[in-house]
């Protein structure tokens, strides 16, 4: 038997090539592939590096993250350049894990719901992006939210809805992993 290993790009080439004839099914299995990749497979892999369950509380994340970036600090492997720069690509990886995670941990929710629920009942919303299933909302408080894991279909009724507030509260809001992105600029 022979292994073939697929990049992204060659996968994209043999779906196009299989399905020339019906390009819009190759972009539609194309785009939902990219898609699953993203949101939360980000979400597992953290947590899967920080060797954490979807339950952790903040003070095992902090015990865990402060562990392993005592062992894997730069400044350890000064004899050699070239495990110094992958102590930093490591250390970088753990330090962008451990803030999304702890961005998005029930604790940290449970610190900012009433900011929280009062930019949702009362501000409105300004614009939308959607990539990926991540869905990030624009709120006219100044206020950015990012939420994990919507479908492509939820993104696009909210686009045609009427109100598109509305149906964000009644549909989006409260069924989604989400964090909000201005505590991320103000804690940088």
């Amino acid at each position: 038997m022979i292994y073939t290993i697929l990049t992204d790009d060659s996968l994209f080439c043999i779906l196009k090539r299989t399905f020339a004839a019906n390009l819009r099914k190759a972009n539609a299995l194309i785009s939902k592939y990219f898609q699953i990749n993203y949101s939360m497979k980000k979400i597992v892999d953290y947590r899967k590096l920080l060797g954490v369950e979807k339950n952790a509380e903040l003070q095992e994340l902090k015990t865990v993250y402060r562990s392993m970036m005592k062992t894997l600090h730069p400044d350890k492997f000064a004899e050699s350049e070239e495990e110094k720069l992958a102590a930093e690509d490591k250390s970088k990886t753990i330090i962008e894990a451990y803030h999304f995670l702890v961005s998005i941990a029930p604790e940290t929710k449970d610190q900012s719901i009433e900011e929280y629920n009062n930019t949702t009942a009362n501000s409105g919303i300004l614009d939308f992006e959607y990539l990926s299933q991540v869905l990030k909302i624009y709120f006219s408080d100044e206020s950015v939210y990012e939420y994990f894991d919507v479908p492509k279909e939820i993104y696009r009724k909210l686009i045609n809805a009427d109100s598109p507030g509305r149906f964000a509260r009644r549909h989006i809001f409260n069924n989604y992993v989400y964090r909000s992105l201005n505590k991320l600029v103000a804690n940088a």
